[in-house]
């Protein structure tokens, strides 16, 4: 499984446009080799770099994996879109996609999709660790691609 971004590349700078000196919304997404025997997509972006605690800015599972006639094909997550499924909390107390915006320095934005062989039995507004906890012992694959964003100017 693989997960790759139009606008950035692994380890390169998010653009504005995607963070709270923009527009904050959702970056373009693809998700692609997805296995064959997975029944759903878990979907996380995170920030170890925060001071205290990871922050969690996007929460997403129980994603639907598209195949046509049998056969996988790529999940396409659309700029400034939700991929269907069910909405976890972020750290920001709220459902959906909230952007990058470190207080200070260079952050890492961890992008992980997970490939599950079941979907979870959970309620929107759940929280990445809850999420986790439940994922434990269904994850067949991980994959990740990591962004970087330091704040152009702090307000």
């Amino acid at each position: 499984m693989k997960i790759v971004s139009p606008s950035f590349e692994h380890m390169a700078r998010i653009p504005s446009k995607y963070t709270c000196d923009g527009e904050n919304v959702s970056p373009p997404l693809q998700i692609s080799g997805i296995l064959e025997n997975a029944k759903s997509i878990a979907l996380v972006m995170d920030d170890p770099d925060s001071p205290g605690d990871t922050w969690d800015h996007w929460v997403v599972f129980n994603i639907l994996i598209p195949r046509v006639d049998g056969e996988e094909v790529t999940l396409l997550i659309e700029e400034g879109s939700e991929p269907k499924g069910v909405r976890g909390m972020n750290s920001w107390a709220k459902l959906g996609y909230g952007g990058p915006c470190p207080q200070k320095g260079e952050h890492k934005y961890f992008f992980k999709s997970y490939s599950l062989d079941i979907e979870l039995n959970l309620v929107e507004g759940t929280t990445k660790a809850d999420l986790e906890n439940a994922m434990h012992d269904h994850v067949l694959e991980k994959a990740e691609i990591v962004g970087l964003y330091s704040r152009l100017k702090i307000l």
